[in-house]
This record gives structure tokens, C-alpha cells and sequence, in this order.
């Protein structure tokens, strides 16, 4: 389901406007710091009622202004109509809204405009930290399974709730506090071991088969084999007795630091080369395209098991590749609803542009459409199908 249009109020340093973004791709070209990434941003924003930055919901207000808003309308599917979707930011409080209905559960937006962006930020995960790369493979998995994502709330939930505790036993200053406190933390490692058994279970299988579907990729991309994902959890025990007999022994341990020291939320991902480790000694060239190619491979594995197309959203990755790789990135790009392009004005951009292709010069936050004729026509036929959605 793609986005027929866009619409923002207020939003980063875009201008209060709605563009028509019927075309299955649609290019963005500007200069940089003229509002290309904020476009995208906002659609991401639309997908998910955050930042795919990362930034606080406050950051994407415009300067001087207190609320901002970002909406969009969905293209229907054979059977359905098409969808009006907005997500407000006023006064610390974010309203998501579908057709007329306030979400309140951000969880119901996965099944309803899926979007994965590619950005300079991915990097992160094959050179950032392991919580970098963790959040990267539970965004994977979460985007098909809701069971998955329950069980990561909830082990959350009470990890941060067990870390409370620690910190009071830690604190504790007589012996019967510190007994009420331990009995309570005996439930707490009843519940964290039932949930992250199940996440260990769901991360597992899904590093094996991701790596599938990444190790050809990669190889013939560029031309190095043997790439895979290894998974290697924190808790090396399977079962819940075993887990519960663990934290008991390493309780010791966590009081005295007043954290949790070990279970999923220490799991680490690696990408080897024939059973070594291979990120830290890859050129930047080689990290660069293994994030390209992670998020290629995310999108192949959210088709297979939802059946659905999402939207990509790509900010500047052509421009980090050489022709050569341009040209293979292209030839292995997955099935899309709809793509969105960033371009400098420098780029080859009309090289890649296919005859229904949008063309978006973007300005100090204002989108205005390529001159040429077939987009005015485009434009035009567009704008007509969009009044007839809006009406």
C-alpha cells in the first residue's frame, strides 16, 4: 500500500504543503540541507510515529512553532479504498489517527504502511554498538511477527523493573528489606526467563535465516563469499530451569552492580567470513555495502513472510557507490509498493528515472515538480485521481 500523498504542518524545515506522490517512484533532488531527508522522515514518520533518526517526537517541530504534524493518503488495494493516515505532536502528547480513529497501539501501524529506509545511519549496524545491531534484527522481525514484538515489550517491561529492584537490594539497609525485596525479584526472574527464552528462540531462527537470503547477496554484489550472521545469545541454557538456576547464581553479581548483567538485551550479533569475524576488518567500502545490502535483504524476508511489498525509502545511497555497484545495487533491488529516491542535482538521476517516474526539485523545504512535459502531464492525471480520493 503506497502513499498517494503527503502532507505536512510544521514539520522539520518542510513547508506546509501536500504533494501528490502517485508514481510508483518518485526522485527527490536538491542540495543538501534543503529538505530531502525531512521529506523522508515524514513519511517514515507516517509508518511508524517515529524518527528513523532516532531524534526526541519535539526535534521534528519546526523552529518557533509547538506542534507539528504529518500525514498521508494510502493507496487502496483491488479490493479496498484508499486511507487517510495523520500522526500529531503537540505538548508531549503524539495522536495517531486512521480514517477518522485514534490508534492506540503504535503496533497497528506495522500491518498498515510498512516502509524500510536506507540511510547513512545504517552503518551503525555493522560498526556501531551491539545494541545498534540488536534493534536492527528485532525491527526485522517485529515487522511480520506481533508475538515477537509482545514478548520483546514485555521482557522489557520487566527488565527495567528488575534493575529497579537491584538497585534497592543494593541500597537495602536491614536484613528483612532486603528479604521482601529478593522474593520480589524471584518473580521478576520468573517472568524474564519465560520471555527471554521466546526471544532467544525467535532471534535464533531468524539469524539463520536471514544469513540464507544475506550471504548470496553479498557475494554477488561483491564477489566475497562466505558471508553470514552468527547469533551468539547472552544465556547459553535453553531451558527455563536451567535460566532460572543461572540468574540465581549470577545474582550476586547484579545486585552489585544494580543491573542485570546478563539475558537477551546483552545478545550480540556478528558477521563472519568462514567462521571469523569479518566487520572489523573489512575496508569502509565493504561496511558500506553491507548495510546496503542488510536492509535489501530485509526487505526480501518481510515479502516472503507477509506477502506484502513495502515502501523503500533510500537517502543518498546511490551516491556511495562507484557506477560499477550502482548499477549491481539496482539489478538485486527487491519487489516494491513504491520507492523514494534522493539525489544531488550532480547526480546521473536521469539515468535511473524509468517514463512514469515523479521528478521532485526540492528548495528550502518547498517540493516543486520536474518541467518536463510527460511529468506535467503525469502531474495533472495524478492530481485528478487524488481530488477524486480527497472529495
Amino acid at each position: 500500500m503506497g502513499f498517494a500523498s503527503l502532507r505536512t504542518i510544521s514539520f522539520r524545515n518542510l513547508c506546509d504543503d501536500e504533494v501528490n506522490l502517485q508514481g510508483k517512484d518518485v526522485f527527490l533532488v536538491g542540495e543538501n540541507g534543503q529538505g530531502k531527508t525531512n521529506f523522508l522522515e515524514a513519511l517514515y514518520f507516517c509508518s511508524y510515529a517515529s524518527s528513523f533518526k532516532g531524534v526526541r517526537d519535539i526535534d521534528m517541530v519546526k523552529n518557533g512553532e509547538k506542534s507539528c504534524s504529518a500525514g498521508v493518503v494510502l493507496n487502496g488495494n483491488n479490493d479496498s479504498m484508499a486511507s487517510n493516515l495523520s500522526i500529531s505532536f503537540r505538548e508531549n502528547e503524539k495522536k495517531v489517527m486512521l480514517d477518522g480513529k485514534r490508534l492506540e497501539d503504535r503496533k497497528e501501524l506495522l500491518s498498515i504502511a510498512p516502509a524500510i529506509i536506507f540511510c547513512h545511519e545504517d552503518m551503525e549496524f555493522v560498526s556501531g554498538s551491539p545494541e545498534k545491531r540488536r534493534w536492527f534484527f528485532d525491527q526485522i522481525r517485529s515487522l511480520w511477527d506481533p508475538l515477537y514484538l509482545d514478548d520483546l515489550r514485555r521482557y522489557r517491561y520487566v527488565l527495567k523493573n528488575r534493575n529497579a529492584l537491584l538497585r534497592d537490594l543494593q541500597k537495602a539497609h536491614s536484613f528483612s528489606e532486603s528479604m521482601d525485596t529478593a522474593a520480589m525479584l524471584g518473580a521478576l526472574d520468573d517472568q524474564m526467563a519465560h520471555y527471554g527464552i521466546e526471544l532467544c528462540k525467535g532471534r535464533r531462527e531468524s539469524a539463520e535465516e536471514f544469513s540464507a537470503i544475506f550471504e548470496p547477496l553479498y557475494r554477488d554484489i561483491s564477489g566475497i563469499e562466505g558471508i553470514s550472521i552468527k547469533y551468539i545469545p547472552s544465556w547459553k541454557q535453553e531451558s527455563k530451569e536451567e535460566v532460572l538456576s543461572y540468574l540465581a547464581e549470577k545474582r550476586d553479581m547484579d545486585i552489585s552492580f544494580g543491573l542485570s548483567n546478563f539475558g537477551p538485551h546483552r545478545d550480540r550479533y556478528i558477521f563472519t567470513r568462514h567462521g571469523t569475524e569479518f566487520s572489523s576488518k573489512a575496508s569502509t567500502g565493504q561496511r558500506r555495502l553491507l548495510a546496503l545490502l542488510l536492509r535489501i535483504a530485509q526487505t526480501m524476508v518481510f515479502s516472503k513472510k507477509t506477502g506484502k511489498k513495502p515502501v523503500l525509502l533510500l537517502d543518498d545511497v546511490l551516491l556511495e557507490l562507484d557506477g560499477e555497484k550502482r548499477q549491481k545495487f539496482l539489478s538485486v533491488m527487491p519487489e516494491y509498493d513504491q520507492a523514494f529516491f534522493t539525489f544531488l542535482p550532480i547526480e546521473p538521476f536521469e539515468n535511473y528515472r524509468k517514463s512514469d517516474t515523479l521528478v521532485y526539485y526540492m528548495e528550502n523545504g518547498k517540493t516543486s515538480l520536474h518541467s518536463g512535459a510527460l511529468s506535467k502531464a503525469l502531474s495533472e492525471a495524478s492530481s485528478g485521481a487524488l481530488n477524486g480520493v480527497l472529495a
